[in-house]
């Protein structure tokens, strides 16, 4: 997609409360390996508060999903089969991560 392409896009900032299976997939597809720093926009929303984001493109709208422990944890267990009963824009199909499992992940950092 050229630059000139992706300024006529519609932009949509989304919150994990309103992801859907759709955006979801979409980050799974474009971050297999999940996401680093050098994948994170920064920026001010409307009330000056800086939000970190992911960017994900279709063909008419640029994705800017904020980052979150909830969204890291989505994404490292995506299976498309859970979200087959949901339609891809159905923002309550992407449930929050139950805290203790995320708890039990381990960490990648190697602390000693």
């Amino acid at each position: 997609m050229s630059k000139q392409n992706n300024a006529n896009l519609k932009r949509v900032i989304v919150d994990f409360k309103k992801l859907t299976p759709e955006v979801l997939k979409l980050l799974v597809e474009r971050y297999p390996d999940g996401y680093d720093d050098r994948n994170i926009i920064t920026f001010k929303n409307a009330q000056g508060e800086r939000v970190e984001a992911v960017e994900v493109l279709t063909d008419d709208t640029k994705y800017l999903v904020k980052i979150s422990a909830k969204l890291e944890y989505t994404m490292e267990n995506y299976d498309e089969d859970d979200y087959e009963d949901f339609d891809d824009d159905d923002p309550d199909a992407v449930m929050p991560p139950d805290p203790e499992a995320m708890q039990d992940e381990p960490m990648d950092d190697d602390e000693d």
